[in-house]
């Protein structure tokens, strides 16, 4: 095994898809939201189990990630969610993409979406502009449909009211959030992105929603010490054994994803829970062996019932973060697809 092995599974994509599709009410679509490289899973791969799962569109951030989609997905809707800068514009049309615009000017000859600022206080109209031929949308953005159901159905009262008289348009304002919990929100189109990969946005079980992890990470025990009473390992010795302790050193840090605030996080060695121990260095983690762990043995840093929600509770932060962070690039890992 390289130091660290990224495994995407794409049926659990599909699975997903199909999971999320048979929530929606009044005939919405479901889009699939993969910026940041696919939430760290890949962008291309899943954009394509998405569709073939019956997604009708993928959603980015940027022109850039659209055209890079744009190379292999040469007959997809692809909409760039983010705001487009204006020298972007050219090659967002002959890219034959389509963009969510958030001021008065808006481009000619590209499809548009126009964006409306109900509460999430960032990019956003504060009203429906006289729309013109090329727009085919009006969207929003919830701020808090995983957390605040009251100020969720405000938003989306604010979004009906302002977009009552434009029912010919697309209108779409549901996160992965809100598919989940939120049917009235579903209008004509859902954008779904973390659940997609089989993530929780309420940072519970994903299984609750009947959505399946598609990532698994992998590492391997590359070391075996004993700590002797009072000895410590890892840097400012936050962790000092009190008895003999044996423990694994895995060659991973936070320079691969494995962030340096889950010290006391869990890992699976040898198909054990068990500990990491002390301070996460860049390319170095310590955990606690189990009986009958040695060097060679695999480690699971997510998967075999370790989640990502569980690292992002341990951290003080949302899963988000953790499947972003993930580096699997050549240097340092690898990273494979399947579909199972």
């Amino acid at each position: 095994m390289t130091r660290s092995l990224v495994t995407v599974d794409l049926g659990a994509i599909r699975h997903n898809v199909r999971a999320l599709r048979s929530r929606l009410t009044g005939g919405a679509e479901l889009w699939a939201v993969v910026k940041a490289d696919g939430y760290g899973h890949g962008a291309r791969p899943v954009a394509v189990a998405a569709l073939e799962s019956g997604a009708a569109a993928v959603g980015v951030a940027t022109v850039g990630e659209a055209l890079e989609l744009r190379r292999d997905l040469t007959d997809a809707r692809i909409v760039v969610l983010g705001p487009a800068e204006p020298d972007e514009v050219e090659d967002a049309r002959a890219g034959r993409l389509e963009l969510c615009v958030s001021s008065f000017s808006i481009p000619e000859d590209v499809p548009v979406h126009l964006k409306l600022d109900t509460g999430m206080g960032r990019w956003g109209l504060s009203e429906v502009v006289s729309p013109g031929s090329g727009v085919v949308g009006v969207m929003s953005h919830f701020a808090s449909a995983d957390s605040d159901a009251a100020f969720t159905e405000e938003q989306l009262a604010r979004f009906l009211a302002a977009t009552e008289a434009h029912g010919h348009l697309t209108r779409h304002i549901a996160n992965s959030a809100a598919t989940l919990r939120l049917p009235s929100s579903h209008l004509d189109a859902v954008r779904c992105g973390i659940a997609l990969y089989g993530i929780s946005p309420f940072g519970t079980d994903p299984a609750v929603d009947e959505l399946r992890p598609a990532l698994r990470w992998e590492s391997v025990v590359a070391l075996v010490k004993t700590l002797e009473p009072g000895e410590s390992t890892g840097y400012g010795r936050r962790f000092v054994a009190t008895e003999p302790t044996r423990i694994g050193i895995v060659p991973v840090g936070y320079a691969d994803g494995f962030r340096r605030d889950l010290s006391g996080s869990s890992v699976v060695v040898g198909g054990v829970r068990t500990t990491v121990l002390g301070t996460v260095s860049m390319d170095a983690i310590s955990v606690a062996l189990p009986a009958g762990a040695g060097q060679g043995d695999p480690v699971t840093l997510v998967g075999d019932g370790i989640l990502m929600e569980d690292h992002a509770r341990v951290s003080g932060t949302i899963a988000y973060e953790i499947a972003c962070g993930i580096v699997s690039r050549a240097s340092r890992g690898e990273r494979v697809f399947v579909d199972e």
